[in-house]
């Protein structure tokens, strides 16, 4: 039985990770997703993408031939991991992944936005429904629910950019990608398929973000199809 490892995206629970495990089973893959500090397991201290690493590094110490799955800031991780580690994973899924810095004028408006909001949104002012119209106008409204420790190390992550990096990577690599994506848009896709060597773009079709939540069949069947 083929062993699956799964780092999910910036979420606070992975309940809605169960249709895409079932699906996956029906292929006789054995499917974990990893509870992440911060997110799904306690974290005391603010991390930096380094600090994900190798905390993941000794999560996967006794696996050999790693197949890891990475969805969103899941992904970002991954990337980084497999860029510190780079003979420890053998197969590469990424989902609608995180990690780079999109030049398109809408995100990068959004990532000044970001900025502004984590340096002078204490300062600006001490009313919780202008702050939060200000996180609903950047669309982060993850870094709004977050716990102090959990804003700046989301600050650490989203500052760090990968983009000049993924030429680097030489693991076999497959993309998956929500046509309809606003988060990490699919230029986002398009670009690490033509900056990552051995890697393959698959689009599903009026998918969104989470293709794995909406599509799970059709996500299964590619991992399934690729692995």
């Amino acid at each position: 039985m083929k062993k699956l490892f799964i780092l999910h995206g910036w979420s606070y629970d992975t309940d809605k990770w169960s249709d895409l495990l079932i699906a996956l089973k029906k292929y006789d893959f054995e499917s974990s997703v990893i509870t992440i500090p911060g997110l799904t397991e306690k974290l005391e201290n603010v991390w930096d993408i380094n600090d994900y690493a190798e905390w993941l590094d000794k999560k996967l110490k006794a696996e050999k031939d790693i197949t890891l799955i990475g969805h969103s800031n899941g992904g970002r991780i991954a990337l980084y991991f497999i860029l510190k580690y780079p003979n420890k994973v053998k197969k590469l899924f990424l989902i609608d992944s995180a990690g780079i810095h999109n030049n398109d004028l809408r995100i990068r408006i959004k990532r000044i936005l970001f900025k502004l909001i984590t340096t002078i949104g204490k300062k600006f002012t001490n009313s919780n429904s202008l702050k939060n119209l200000l996180y609903k106008f950047a669309r982060e409204n993850d870094y709004n629910k977050a716990s102090g420790v959990m804003k700046k190390t989301m600050q650490n992550l989203i500052n760090y950019d990968l983009t000049n990096k993924l030429h680097k990577i030489e693991v076999d690599t497959n993309i998956i990608w929500g046509e309809m994506d606003k988060i990490t848009p699919l230029s986002d896709g398009i670009l690490m398929n033509k900056s990552i060597k051995n890697s393959k773009l698959h689009i599903i079709n009026n998918a969104k973000h989470s293709p794995q939540f909406t599509d799970p069949e059709k996500v299964s069947n590619i991992i399934y199809e690729n692995i």
